[in-house]
């Protein structure tokens, strides 16, 4: 898909006074899509969370078009935040502070923290300098779904109830963005992305791992999230094609994400061949499982994917998007599974 980096002046002026009359827009990132508001506007951010589904406890996140302006938006900056920001914003890093006395909860789920963003896509910089303010902004999908990586899924997603939808064309990344938090001076990865646990050493020395209880809540923290509608189960590597025939046995119609070919036919059987690097397979996640959602498949099978931690990203969304119970719009979802 042909990458637009610049969305013209007409769109943007269109977009910033949407988002001037708390409206809503969707724009791209180098991650996924988001789903943004002015973050000033307290009965605007209500609506993402009315559109999506989202409960009002969870947090969202704001986005700056340049770390000059955390001010605004944070009480105090830890110092191994500025350099976290340093070395990795403009970049899909997103970091947890103390908030401003001013940000409303809405923003933060009534915590006192907010998370904060400062993307790299060109056109998400250009909306950002243009409206010339935090835009409150989480993945532009319903909630506990599938993030878009596309225009096209933020249209099927939702229609005309999006004022403004800009297309920045297929997201570089694909998977939602590193989220680290700080408790005085400890660093703590809370979601993994991108910007992986090592390149983080590298800046900050000592790094948590994972949420405690102190921690707080933030985006995609669910144990279950990223979900397609139809029922998926994450298979050992060397046991796919077993897998697909059994679970395709009695004409019953599946769908497999592999990181192969198929060793032989299978007559039911819908199958994606995602390669074995994890950057395109990141990238591509979303849409091969949107794909295959809309298969006319019973089930979702995918291969499991390697260990280490360049695949860290891909394996925590994987397995959330296959636990229990996937959160749907009316609170409900079909039943998932993770085979050893």
């Amino acid at each position: 898909m042909v990458r637009a980096v610049r969305a013209t002046q007409v769109e943007i002026e269109s977009a910033v006074q949407a988002l001037r009359d708390g409206e809503l827009v969707a724009f791209p990132t180098e991650t996924v899509y988001g789903l943004g508001a002015n973050a000033q506007n307290p009965a605007a951010v209500r609506k993402i969370f009315e559109l999506k589904g989202r409960p009002a406890n969870h947090p969202v996140i704001v986005h700056l078009d340049s770390p000059r302006y955390l001010h605004r938006w944070v009480r105090e900056v830890p110092e191994p935040a500025n350099r976290l920001a340093e070395a990795f914003w403009p970049g899909p890093l997103t970091m947890v502070m103390p908030r401003a006395p001013h940000v409303h909860e809405v923003i933060t789920g009534g915590q006192d923290t907010i998370a904060i963003r400062v993307p790299a896509h060109p056109m998400a910089q250009q909306l950002l300098t243009a409206f010339g303010g935090g835009i409150a902004a989480p993945s532009a999908n319903r909630y506990g779904r599938l993030s878009p990586t596309r225009a096209e899924h933020v249209r099927e997603e939702f229609g005309d109830s999006v004022r403004v939808i800009l297309d920045g064309g297929e997201c570089q990344i694909g998977l939602e963005s590193t989220i680290v938090a700080f408790t005085g001076e400890q660093v703590r990865l809370l979601r993994p992305g991108s910007v992986t646990a090592a390149q983080l050493r590298e800046v900050v020395g000592e790094l948590a791992i994972g949420p405690d209880f102190d921690s707080p809540r933030v985006p995609g923290g669910t144990p279950s999230h990223y979900a397609p509608s139809t029922p998926m189960t994450i298979v050992p590597a060397g046991e796919i094609d077993a897998q697909a025939d059994a679970a395709s046995s009695g004409g019953r119609r599946v769908a497999v994400l592999a990181q192969r070919l198929p060793l032989r036919s299978h007559k039911y059987v819908t199958w994606i061949n995602a390669g074995r690097r994890p950057e395109v397979y990141a990238r591509d996640l979303y849409n091969n499982l949107r794909t295959l959602d809309k298969a006319g498949c019973q089930r979702i099978l995918v291969q499991s994917v390697p260990e280490g931690e360049a695949w860290e990203a891909v394996r925590d969304r994987l397995v959330r998007a296959a636990s229990s119970i996937a959160e749907s719009d009316d609170g409900t979802g079909g039943a998932m599974a993770v085979l050893p």
